[in-house]
């Protein structure tokens, strides 16, 4: 059974960092699945962060977090992360890790079969 674990999360200042890891267990092998980061705000949808694909090579970003967020996998560990750096007030929400199946980047929530508990990030003024 495929389990995801976010950690990381916390309560952070504007412009502050935080780095979020998902750690993943029961995936037939961690090289065959597309990874993707989404958040939750109170009264929100399921929000596209960020998305990594297989092989690590390839990543894709929401625009309103594009050159302040990073995403990465290290396979060996079976664990992708999320560098946060700059972060706004308009970050806060609840941060999920989610897997699929898949070779391709993706960045709807329902393209994704496995998710995580999420992990509060909020980023206070």
């Amino acid at each position: 059974q495929v389990q995801l674990v976010e950690s990381g999360g916390g309560l952070v200042q504007v412009g502050g960092s935080l780095r979020l890891s998902c750690a993943a267990s029961g995936l037939y092998t961690m090289h065959s699945y597309t990874m993707g980061w989404f958040r939750r705000a109170p009264g929100k949808d399921h929000e596209f962060v960020s998305t990594i694909d297989w092989a690590g090579r390839n990543t894709d970003y929401a625009d309103s977090v594009k050159g302040r967020f990073a995403i990465s996998k290290d396979s060996a560990k079976n664990t992708v992360y999320l560098r946060m750096d700059r972060l706004k007030v308009e970050d806060t929400a609840v941060y999920y890790c989610a897997a699929v199946a898949s070779l391709r980047l993706l960045n709807n929530p329902r393209d994704y079969d496995h998710w995580g508990q999420g992990t509060q990030v909020t980023v206070f003024s």
